[in-house]
């Protein structure tokens, strides 16, 4: 095989092994939560990806694994190639795609969310939030 195909192999493996694909099935269970995108949650450099940093922030979803795409660009166009998604951020649940910044904004929105959060045992701080709306 040639060695841009030996690279992309490579670059595949690395990928699905980040967002805990097939191979990467330890990392799914240790980060249910990973997102690929430019910058850090402390430091995001594009709207979009603060957009998902920030509503995983609502959800009070702190623990989770971001990779900065900026970083690697083999890792920036393979993960668009392993989803088959064109755009980054790109977040993932139990090593499943979920979609970008707006999948994940529309999701916030209607309470997907809330529920998807619940089937990994991550409880929303949204729904203490309302708890304690309701209080008053």
């Amino acid at each position: 095989s040639s060695p841009a195909a030996r690279r992309a192999v490579r670059q595949w493996a690395g990928v699905r092994a980040r967002c805990g694909g097939a191979g990467g099935g330890a990392m799914s269970a240790a980060y249910p939560v990973v997102v690929f995108m430019k910058g850090s949650p402390a430091q995001p450099l594009c709207g979009f990806s603060n957009a998902v940093v920030q509503i995983l922030r609502l959800h009070g979803v702190e623990d989770y694994r971001a990779h900065d795409v900026l970083q690697d660009p083999d890792l920036r166009q393979g993960i668009k190639d392993y989803s088959n998604w064109p755009t980054i951020p790109q977040v993932y649940l139990n090593g499943e795609f979920v979609g970008g910044c707006d999948i994940l904004l529309q999701m916030h929105q209607n309470g997907d969310l809330v529920e998807e959060l619940k089937k990994l045992g991550i409880r929303s701080a949204l729904l203490d939030a309302e708890k304690d709306q309701e209080k008053k």
